[in-house]
């Protein structure tokens, strides 16, 4: 029962007609946190996640979700460049961004900016200075080391820091970490004040990505809330912006949102999927048949894995990000699973929370030999088969 009558209204537009149509219990709080144990991994802290729908504007969030669990230390890693996809990926967008909105001798300010990776290829690909924040920061050898046109500050963004000015905004996979969103959408807004042609960037999960194509893996307790086109419009909008494009990116599991502060009438020049009653209709049919896709498919992995065992095959699984902790966190019979592939350095030899499974690299299933290799997000299969190729192996690729 939740007490707290806040907890049952949408936090993007208010509304109280959320209808409850998931719940699972005792998930890892954080997917990101690693731990140099495995009793560690095994005590790591859980929490539950009751999520809601949002009738009025497609929204879906955590009411059960708790802030004071979260905690974004120095060893919080969740960073991706070390995959040449995303990373091509990450290089196209700062392409398309530097050439759209002219940055070339400008201040950049990224908000969530991780190891700086995203903000040290803006500013080199424009000659521009950059600010990010965001307190997992370490400064080692990562993204920003030697960058000589990078600051990182390590804390949150908030209202203290609005008078670092800056001619484009961007904040990645941060917006959904947070239970207020509007709180550092209106921060922001003050911050740009009557700089009306600065524009922002942001991008966050896709929502209906996640209900359309049965993306259980995507539900982690980190992201408390689940933005679909319909609902990160009404954000914007809402916040002072006007929209000038959305887009899904990344194979469809992404959603880019590109805006200006608001100057009278709101305005939807290139949005391809636009926030009408229709789109937050489409997705409340997809929320109805939700559950059951979510049981069926832990079930029928779980089966897999038995056959395995039965047949007396090895599987590792490949990728430590939010999907491979979540497989390993929901799937019975996760203990088939030894071991789980990594190719970021700094996860290498810490283990999974909630099922401990230690992190190897690559290298590592040489001398493993594993029959099975199961591959948590498609878009990097083709990348995981030509490496596995190099490594001289040749086990069975399945994606989840």
């Amino acid at each position: 029962m939740i007490s707290d009558p806040s907890k049952t209204m949408c936090p993007v537009c208010g509304s109280d007609d959320v209808d409850v149509f998931f719940e699972t219990r005792q998930v890892p709080v954080h997917c990101n946190v690693l731990w140099p144990s495995r009793d560690e991994a095994l005590q790591a802290p859980r929490g539950d996640l009751r999520l809601g729908f949002c009738q009025e504007c497609g929204h879906i969030f955590n009411l059960a979700f708790d802030p004071t669990l979260m905690s974004y230390a120095q060893k919080y890693e969740s960073s991706l460049h070390f995959s040449p996809h995303f990373q091509t990926y990450a290089e196209s967008l700062v392409a398309h961004l530097v050439e759209r909105y002219d940055l070339h001798g400008k201040k950049i300010v990224e908000i969530g900016c991780g190891d700086g990776n995203f903000l040290r290829l803006l500013c080199e690909a424009g000659g521009n200075c950059g600010v990010g924040f965001d307190p997992s920061f370490v400064a080692d050898d990562r993204g920003v080391a030697g960058a000589r046109r990078v600051t990182v500050i390590k804390d949150f963004y908030s209202e203290r820091y609005v008078d670092h000015h800056a001619d484009f905004i961007c904040c990645r996979h941060v917006l959904e970490h947070i239970d207020h969103p509007r709180n550092l959408l209106n921060s922001v807004r003050r911050a740009i004040g009557e700089r009306s042609d600065t524009p922002v960037y942001f991008e966050v999960p896709n929502a209906q990505h996640t209900l359309k194509d049965s993306g259980i893996w995507d539900l982690i307790y980190e992201h408390c809330s689940y933005f679909s086109a319909s609902s990160l419009c009404r954000l914007f909008t809402s916040s002072g912006f006007s929209i000038r494009d959305l887009t899904e990116t990344y194979g469809g599991q992404f959603l880019g949102m590109e805006a200006l502060p608001e100057q009278g009438v709101t305005t939807l020049t290139t949005v391809r999927q636009p926030p009408d009653g229709a789109s937050v209709e489409r997705m409340a049919r997809d929320v109805t048949t939700f559950a059951e896709k979510y049981r069926s498919k832990v079930r029928c992995w779980g089966n897999n894995l038995e056959q395995m065992r039965a047949a007396g095959q090895q599987a590792v699984i490949w990728g430590t990000g939010s999907k491979g902790v979540t497989f390993l966190n929901v799937v019975v019979g996760q203990d088939q699973i030894r071991y789980a592939v990594d190719i970021n350095p700094h996860k290498q030899g810490m283990y999974v929370p909630g099922t401990g499974q230690q992190i190897v690299a690559p290298k590592f299933l040489q001398s493993h030999e594993p029959d099975v290799v199961i591959v948590v997000n498609p878009v990097y299969e083709d990348e995981i088969r030509e490496t596995v190729k190099d490594l001289g192996i040749n086990p069975e690729l399945i994606c989840v």
